[in-house]
């Protein structure tokens, strides 16, 4: 590489597959980002794939997300620098867990649902393992793998539905898709090489929270660029529900109640930007508390509410903005992203100052 700003990029970011991730924007989202930053802020990272992005920018990165297993992705890839899973790592999660009395969760709950039995007493063996890990950032990269694993072994990669056995049992399916019938051990094992290929040092101080934004927002200070993605309200999909199962299995929640056919977590975690009722209020008070902050980039959707227009003049009162739009050619996540529809990014810059200009008209008095 001959420029320093690229020395990480031969550093590549391990493929998502989250109903909404951007990496298939990054490309498109960096030509917006300004050349004069430093320090970069995450607030609703996902799949973590835009702070993947600034970490190889050589920025400091500060990444959050207010689930936990989204926050584990930040802390393996993010703010992790060196440590990586080992086949000694590998053999711990896969011995017998000393305390598999304590860990029934999986096969309790979703044996049947989403996997068979002996695959449930898997998930729930390696999770009593994780904890046997050395340090948390590879603990992390655990958590990180294996909830990937379970994306890749469950059809349409998410957990909002309750067809994931019979479609492995689908030839038709399978054929298109052999994660299905594969043993989630082998598809975790598969995906070593390319987490541990992803970590690297950026010689910066780089940092993971899990938080809500609006909690998190006041105890940070020195960013120079804000990176908003937040749920696309009453456009895209319901990320709680339909990842339910990752944030389960991270937290392993003991005091849950599990409702419906997917047995998802209740109650929910609030976010204040995934209700209507809730999402005008929470913008303003992202927006107030973001003021020190320079520059924005807020990813958005024009199906989503509030509207263009009704966010615009909300950001209007805080930055400068203008708006970039990319059509989606195909759906992915919801009726948001919809073949026509399109994802809308805000760039937004301090207001320029505008400066009145005062006139003195001098007088010239003749002597008497």
């Amino acid at each position: 590489m001959l420029f320093k700003e690229y020395l990480n990029f031969d550093y590549k970011f391990p493929e998502p597959q989250y109903l909404g991730a951007k990496h298939t924007h990054l490309s498109w989202i960096k030509k917006f980002i300004p050349k004069n930053v430093n320090s970069a802020l995450d607030a609703f990272a996902g799949s973590q794939s835009v702070a993947f992005l600034f970490k190889q920018l050589g920025f400091e990165t500060i990444t959050n997300d207010f689930l936990n297993f989204n926050h584990q992705i930040g802390l393996a890839l993010i703010e992790n620098e060196r440590d990586q899973l080992t086949k000694d790592d590998f053999s711990l999660l896969l011995q017998p867990a000393i305390n598999k009395s304590e860990f029934q969760l999986i096969s309790s709950t979703y044996s049947g649902v989403f996997f068979e039995e002996d695959e449930a007493e898997f998930l729930d063996n390696l999770r009593a393992n994780i904890s046997f890990l050395p340090t948390k950032y590879k603990r992390a990269l655990a958590y990180a793998l294996i909830n990937r694993s379970m994306t890749r072994k469950v059809t349409m990669g998410h957990f909002g539905h309750t067809q994931a056995l019979k479609y492995a049992s689908d030839p038709e399916r399978i054929k298109r898709n052999r994660s299905l019938i594969r043993p989630i051990k082998d598809i975790f094992e598969d995906l070593i090489p390319s987490y541990n290929a992803a970590i690297f040092d950026n010689t910066r101080e780089n940092r993971s929270y899990n938080e809500n934004i609006l909690d998190l927002l006041p105890k940070l200070t020195k960013i120079d660029l804000v990176y908003f993605d937040p749920p696309y309200c009453d456009s895209h999909a319901d990320y709680q529900s339909f990842y339910h199962l990752l944030e389960t299995f991270t937290e392993y929640w003991k005091e849950k109640q599990f409702i419906n056919g997917i047995k998802r977590y209740e109650p929910q975690r609030y976010s204040g930007f995934d209700k209507k009722r809730d999402v005008k209020d929470s913008f303003k008070n992202l927006f107030e508390q973001s003021n020190d902050i320079p520059y924005w980039l807020i990813s958005y959707n024009d199906r989503s509410y509030p509207s263009i227009d009704e966010l615009s003049f909300l950001i209007s009162k805080f930055r400068d903005i203008s708006i970039e739009k990319k059509a989606y050619s195909n759906g992915r996540g919801g009726k948001g992203s919809v073949a026509g529809s399109h994802e809308v990014l805000f760039v937004c810059k301090p207001k320029k100052k505008h400066f009145i200009e005062h006139h003195i008209h001098e007088t010239s008095f003749e002597r008497v």
